[in-house]
């Protein structure tokens, strides 16, 4: 093993997402196998050449989203010799149709900007374990590669976004330490987590998640201001620990939730 070669992996607290690998190899190549996942894989730097049921491949640094199916036979080695960089994001098996596994297997690479934009914001998410995020991030893009697996289809009829976004911010202002998630919310409103976050979005100028963050934050502040511990303001204003709490605290206000309790005693 090369001593510049890193391997780091861990299974996010994310619906649908069942791993996530950073992987830098100078000379590795792995043997075919095969996964029970579906296989999102963006390349950082250098070039992957792999078989994919047999047929040759190239996944290039940059250059779109490598989409590889459950179940299908594949390998994967460098092609130059300063080797790879990449990020991989594993998803449940049914997070699409078997029926998409044909388009996947002959078109893997998609050569879509936005696309790559949205699975690297996905992975950055998931980095930070800002889970609310990622969740809607895994929707747009999951919803974007069936979009490309199955032929661009045109649209169909959903409910106005005006509408979507305006019962939703109201669902999430009810109770925001309650929430689920915004998967949740969406099946309230009765639309997919995709449109709910594009509505939303455009009508407000801010993802749902993130208005989320806020609501919570403006709770958490009140309990604080009223001399609350940190510990226990976690916990009844829906983060999940006081560590949780203390991330999203101090990037919006630049100071602790302890400190800030402290200044107003």
């Amino acid at each position: 093993m090369d001593a510049r070669d890193r391997v780091q992996a861990w299974r996010p607290r994310v619906h649908g997402v069942a791993e996530v690998l950073h992987a830098q190899w100078r000379d590795h190549a792995y043997p075919a196998h095969t996964h029970d996942t579906w296989t999102l894989l963006l390349v950082d730097d250098g070039l992957i050449g792999y078989h994919l049921d047999r047929q040759g491949h190239a996944a290039l640094p940059r250059a779109g989203v490598t989409v590889l199916p459950p179940h299908v036979v594949h390998d994967g080695r460098p092609t130059t010799t300063r080797g790879f960089r990449k990020r991989v994001i594993y998803l449940d098996g049914d997070v699409f149709p078997t029926s998409l596994t044909g388009s996947a297997v002959d078109g893997p690479l998609i050569p879509d900007a936005g696309l790559l934009r949205e699975s690297s914001s996905l992975d950055r998410a998931l980095v930070r374990g800002d889970d609310l995020e990622a969740e809607s991030r895994l929707a747009l893009v999951v919803e974007r590669v069936a979009w490309h697996l199955t032929g661009r289809p045109d649209g169909t009829l959903a409910q106005p976004p005006a509408l979507v976004a305006r019962r939703a911010r109201e669902i999430l202002d009810a109770d925001p330490g309650g929430i689920a998630g915004i998967a949740a919310v969406a099946g309230v409103v009765g639309v997919s987590t995709a449109h709910l976050v594009r509505s939303f979005t455009r009508s407000y100028g801010i993802p749902p998640h993130r208005y989320l963050v806020g609501r919570r934050l403006d709770l958490a502040r009140r309990r604080l201001l009223a001399g609350d511990a940190p510990v226990d303001v976690a916990a009844e204003t829906g983060f999940y620990d006081q560590a949780h709490l203390s991330r999203h605290f101090t990037r919006l206000l630049a100071t602790t939730p302890g400190r800030y309790r402290r200044g107003a005693c």
